[in-house]
């Protein structure tokens, strides 16, 4: 039947539900990987790596799932830190390598770290991991108060293409078998890595002469070399006809 003129509609005195209740914000999205460590020390950040494997090996995939898109900085430190004091023969050649692929991403501006498959199944010792770190956090707790954040636009995409393509030659001077040829080149990474890691543009443009300093050492020594090869070759050519009678 009709209702009365005067009857209020049967939504009056009844506002809109969906006008009146709390709106439930939206989630907000999940901090970006590297904003877990802005504003703490790399020191901080080694720490807290030498307690995040068990086991008696790490693999380099454990490794990079753990430190997610925020490994570039923090796996050229870890990489380039051991360069810095003697070490084994010959792993300067296996950490060179390993140093293509944070390098190339770099250059290429890639977020995420990707290496193949083989490259992540590659392990080495725990033990052996955690003493170099520790040995390399007393040393960064004594300098790291001169790392701050400064000429940041330096260690941000574009800059870091030629970041990049810089560290990417500090790698293939590390897998050359070259005489005294690991200390330059890691002090090169290893500034670039606290570069990234705090934000110092500053100190990323310290690391360019020390890069010089590592070509130029290469230069030299293949230079020098071949004359010395060159001269005991001729010196053997001479002495070997009077060996043989």
């Amino acid at each position: 039947m009709d209702m009365p003129a005067s009857a209020p509609p049967p939504d009056a005195g009844h506002p809109d539900i969906a006008a009146v209740a709390p709106r439930t914000p939206p989630p907000s999205p999940p901090p970006r990987a590297e904003a877990q460590f802005e504003g703490r020390s790399a020191s901080e950040v080694l720490r807290e790596l030498t307690e995040a494997f068990g086991g008696e090996k790490i693999s380099v995939g454990e490794l990079l799932d753990r430190l997610d898109s925020r490994a570039h900085g923090v796996l050229l430190l870890i990489l380039a830190l051991p360069m810095c004091i003697p070490n084994i023969p010959g792993i300067s050649t296996i950490f060179g390598v390993l140093m293509i692929a944070p390098a190339l991403g770099l250059l290429l501006g890639q977020r995420r770290l990707w290496v193949p498959r083989k490259v992540r199944a590659w392990t080495f010792s725990r033990d052996g991991f955690t003493r170099a770190l520790n040995i390399a956090i007393g040393g960064l707790r004594r300098v790291e108060f001169l790392i701050k954040p400064r000429l940041s636009f330096l260690t941000r995409w574009p800059a870091t293409s030629a970041v990049g393509f810089q560290t990417l030659l500090m790698a293939l001077v590390l897998i050359l078998p070259i005489w005294g040829a690991n200390l330059s080149p890691g002090v090169t990474v290893t500034l670039t890595a606290l570069a990234l890691m705090q934000r110092d543009g500053l100190l990323m443009l310290l690391s360019v002469p020390c890069a010089l300093g590592s070509l130029l050492w290469v230069y030299l020594f293949t230079k020098y070399g071949v004359i010395a090869a060159a001269w005991v070759g001729e010196w053997l050519q001479g002495v070997l006809p009077w060996l043989h009678f």
